[in-house]
């Protein structure tokens, strides 16, 4: 098993990154709407919603992709190209969320995307 990028290590990739990143948003939509409910009253409205389902959904699918993934790359190689996963979501948070990007979260994006670029390109 080579460490190239071939084009469905690049497809299982990608969905892994959508599917994480999806997840992780359709999470944080789901845990913003119960609004002032506390509690065990808080758990049930957000169980009750599809998004909570559609999230541990995309989590599943996720799992699946990661798994497929790391069958053909290295765990090493694997672990750094999800990485990316952490730019796309902070990125994301701002935009739908409108939550805030300091500047050293702004260079950690920066620094991320360098090392992805630079594991991909070897």
């Amino acid at each position: 098993m080579g460490s190239e990028l071939s084009p469905l290590v690049v497809t299982l990739w990608v969905l892994n990154v959508l599917l994480d990143s999806s997840g992780q948003l359709i999470f944080k939509a789901a845990a913003r709407e119960p609004g002032e409910l506390n509690g065990l009253a808080r758990w049930r409205f957000m169980a009750a919603r599809p998004w909570i389902w559609l999230g541990v959904g995309c989590y599943v699918a996720e799992f699946l992709m990661w798994l497929a993934l790391l069958s053909l790359v290295p765990l090493s190689e694997g672990v750094l190209l999800g990485s990316i996963n952490i730019v796309a979501i902070m990125i994301a948070g701002r935009l739908l969320f409108r939550e805030k990007l300091a500047p050293m979260r702004v260079a950690g994006i920066v620094l991320v995307s360098i090392g992805v670029a630079v594991v991909g390109l070897h």
